[in-house]
């Protein structure tokens, strides 16, 4: 692999950057493969697992395998017993733990969502009575991560297809938003070499220039005092420090500091936490934590239409399906979604705001006094 000249001359200087290790292991072309378990599905799912497991040092859930098996044809990836995903962004699990109070119930988005990495790890993270929004802006890569959120098994979560500046009309709504930014991908030159020949310092600048509108569309749905943490796999300096300088500089962000341990070989720089591929067994990544300016206003929830409940009669059907216990039965024509009674208010407010995708879980159909159920019920 022959790196861009303009790429290996930006990134002198910067904190880890070590030339002669950055370029010998993208010449050995080394892959990495780790997934990531779903606490909410059997243990004993493991038990026969035919790959020796280690265990990604910064994610409870994450385990390294020693070879790249044929993912497709294994019934316990289609179960959603794990999620196939990148090591260095299982960070993101630090992010959480560390700058929310543990058991809180939070309303978090996940803006660039696709295909549901860090989705499917938000929700395995987020306590009981929280709330996340999986949103996507592309639509067929928003189909995706409908699939992959119904095979994880989630009951809170609802699934978006927005551009950034629809959620500005959501003030003050959200306790945490993640942006996972669209970039120039030069974190991921070992897993997709023809990244490399699309690469280039405009690329780099016209990705910086939309990683700022994403952010300024985004800043006002997170509540004051929330936490926004971004994050990108490229390693210029531009999309990465130069950014949360600007979110600083322009929104009056202030950043948050994470414990590290040494051993991690994570490099921590004046604005945020770098991967570089030659320090840890993973891809380039880079990632950073910040607050919104505390103030007091809050959001007040206005529902201008509720959606259609499911009668009486039809749910005496749906309790020979499924534990109805606190949960609200939605129809839409011969649908029948289930939602946590908790998060009904909220659904329905997005609901009405948002173009939404899925919520809840998708029970069946009702039809001729009959469930017919849904895959999505299974899982």
């Amino acid at each position: 692999m022959v790196l861009p000249a303009a790429l290996l001359q930006s990134l002198q200087g910067l904190p880890g950057f070590d030339d002669a290790a950055f370029r010998a292991v993208h010449e050995q072309g080394a892959q990495v493969t780790s997934v990531r378990i779903n606490p909410a599905k059997p243990a004993e799912a493991f038990d026969n697992f035919p790959q020796p497991m280690q265990p990604v040092p910064w994610s409870r859930v994450g385990y390294y395998l020693s070879s790249r098996p044929s993912f497709t044809f294994d019934p316990l990836f289609h179960a959603g017993c794990y999620y196939v995903q990148e090591a260095s962004s299982m960070f993101l699990e630090q992010a959480i733990r560390q700058c929310t109070a543990e058991g809180a119930a939070l309303k978090v988005l996940d803006l660039c969502a696709s295909p549901g990495g860090k989705s499917t790890h938000l929700q395995s993270l987020l306590s009981e009575g929280s709330l996340l929004v999986s949103n996507e802006v592309i639509r067929s890569r928003a189909a995706v991560l409908k699939d992959n959120i119904i095979r994880w098994g989630s009951a809170n979560v609802v699934v978006t297809n927005n551009d950034p500046a629809d959620f500005s009309k959501l003030e003050n709504y959200f306790d945490v938003v993640v942006v996972d930014a669209p970039c120039s991908g030069s974190g991921l030159f070992r897993r997709d070499p023809d990244a490399v020949d699309e690469w280039s310092e405009n690329n780099v600048a016209l990705c910086s220039q939309r990683q700022q509108r994403i952010l300024a569309d985004i800043w006002p749905a997170l509540k004051p005092d929330g936490l926004l943490i971004y994050s990108t796999c490229s390693y210029s300096r531009e999309e990465d420090e130069a950014i949360v300088e600007w979110v600083g500089n322009e929104l009056g962000a202030r950043s948050r500091e994470l414990l590290l341990d040494k051993g991690w070989n994570i490099i921590a720089t004046d604005a945020g936490y770098r991967f570089w591929p030659d320090k840890v067994q993973g891809e380039g990544f880079f990632l950073a934590c910040l607050s919104k300016p505390a103030d007091t206003y809050r959001t007040q929830l206005r529902i201008k239409r509720k959606p259609t409940p499911v009668a009486k009669a039809d749910q005496a059907l749906l309790a020979n399906w499924i534990n109805t216990n606190a949960i609200s039965f939605i129809r839409h024509n011969d649908t029948v979604y289930a939602w946590p009674e908790y998060l009904a208010e909220d659904f329905s407010f997005l609901l009405q705001e948002l173009r939404v995708m899925y919520s809840g879980v998708l029970v069946g159909e009702l039809l001729r006094h009959k469930l017919v159920p849904a895959h999505s019920l299974a899982m």
